[in-house]
């Protein structure tokens, strides 16, 4: 009975496996160069699997040199992004967002502060002293969600089979909300999406 259940097991797993596909999505702008910090996500019309969602990154942005780094974050909704000052100056974190309004007053050199991000979007940051920073927590409520490196490319792998849907969002895509999105079919091998925009949109908190 034990050796029956563990093939079975073992088929479910191997049919899991077979039944997933990659895919990479290349972002160009109207003059074919690539994009970077294009956030590409995924969601499958059967749905997420439950359970919290992880990514590979810190879930930090820290102050350093007077700028926020990195640019743009990827956040799971519900996560707590920590934002550590690494200045010797002092910063008031701020975001007018939409379902992500914040504000962390001044803090100081060695200090770190932190957020809940508890809805799907966008978040723009500010810093209430230095109006140059400028960084983004794009919040999402699926595992499959990446950036784009400097070569505007990025794979997102072990996508389930079937119809989803793909969105592709960055601060100066200029169109409605920042974001395209595209319905498609996922194959069970690696596929392949390019996705051109018009990316003169001015990034702005707001």
């Amino acid at each position: 009975m034990r050796a029956l259940l563990a093939s079975i097991l073992a088929l479910l797993t191997m049919t899991s496996v077979a039944q997933a596909g990659d895919l990479t999505v290349s972002v160009r702008d109207t003059g074919g160069r690539p994009v970077r910090d294009a956030v590409v996500t995924v969601r499958p019309d059967a749905g997420v699997p439950r359970g919290p969602i992880r990514f590979s990154w810190p879930l930090r942005i820290a102050q350093r040199d007077v700028q926020f780094q990195p640019y743009v974050l990827i956040a799971p909704v519900g996560a707590t992004v920590s934002f550590p000052n690494l200045d010797r100056v002092r910063h008031h974190v701020y975001s007018f967002s939409r379902g992500n309004r914040f504000e962390i007053e001044l803090f100081g050199q060695d200090q770190t502060r932190t957020h809940a991000f508890t809805t799907v979007g966008t978040a723009a940051l500010g810093c209430n002293i230095h109006d140059q920073m400028l960084a983004y927590v794009r919040v999402v409520d699926t595992p499959w969600a990446a950036k784009t490196d400097a070569t505007g490319d990025v794979t997102l792998v072990g996508i389930p089979a079937g119809p989803a849907r793909l969105v592709v969002w960055h601060p100066r895509l200029n169109v409605r909300g920042n974001e395209s999105a595209y319905t498609l079919t996922i194959g069970t091998g690696p596929g392949r999406q390019t996705m051109t925009g018009d990316f003169s949109a001015r990034a702005a908190v707001r």
